[in-house]
């Protein structure tokens, strides 16, 4: 892969990537466009994708075009090849010709049926925030000499810290949601309670138990009842003021 075609460092281009894309999914799927693009030439294509691993199970998150996704589903129908082995080893993998090889020999014979000849499945490097591997296709045998394998192992090495941060804050931004949405239920709880507090004149403890009550009586989520005691009391829907 080289430089010149998008201008600056591999390090810059997949940040500038990163703060264009929409969203992680977006970042992958363009980053495996561009890694593809720069790969192949008039006269031969090469085709990436990105398999994440979760739960024991392996799935495509990204490719560069729908035969790279293709060729990451006969991977999975067998269960092991040379990507699935990258992400899971987190080691890099190379087949030169699958049709000369010995090991994965049900994925090979596939792969050699469907035209592909040489593969390279590369890690990601995401410090235990998932674990994915990057997968590369041609219909070429030898068609990844070892400077081609260090430009890959360089182009995703770099996009690993991309996406270590892009997972970091996608987690915070989770989190932060979670925790809005918990202060607002528990404000519009609180509210229910005083009311209730007020409408029967007992405790703080009292008035909990009595719309706990009324929740598990009507199967109605504690929330959406304190909601809605809330709203008919005010007349009109609950809102809530904190600073964070």
């Amino acid at each position: 892969m080289t430089e010149h075609r998008t201008g600056g460092s591999s390090a810059e281009r997949l940040q500038d990537l990163l703060l264009d894309s929409g969203d992680i999914g977006d970042f992958l799927n363009e980053f495996a466009r561009m890694t593809a693009e720069s790969l192949s030439s008039d006269e031969e294509q090469v085709w990436c994708a990105v398999t994440l691993l979760r739960d024991r199970r392996a799935g495509t998150v990204a490719a560069s075009g729908e035969r790279a996704a293709a060729l990451d589903e006969i991977q999975y129908e067998f269960g092991d090849g040379p990507c699935l082995t990258a992400a899971r080893e987190h080691r890099l993998v190379h087949i030169p010709d699958v049709r000369g090889s010995d090991q994965w020999p049900e994925y090979t014979d596939a792969a050699a049926r469907v035209g592909i000849r040489s593969v390279i499945g590369v890690p990601f490097d995401l410090s235990g925030e998932a674990t994915a591997g990057f997968n590369v296709y041609s219909d070429r045998p030898g068609r990844f000499d070892p400077a081609t394998i260090e430009s890959v192992r360089h182009e995703v090495r770099s996009a690993s810290k991309a996406l270590r941060l892009a997972l970091r804050l996608a987690r915070h931004r989770d989190a932060e949601a979670d925790l809005d949405a918990a202060m607002r239920s528990r404000t519009t709880i609180d509210l229910a309670v005083g009311i209730v507090m007020g409408q029967n004149r007992c405790s703080q403890e009292e008035a909990f138990g009595i719309l706990a009550a009324a929740s598990s009586n009507r199967n109605v989520k504690l929330r959406d009842l304190a909601a809605e005691l809330v709203e008919k009391v005010g007349q009109g829907p609950v809102e809530t003021h904190f600073d964070r």
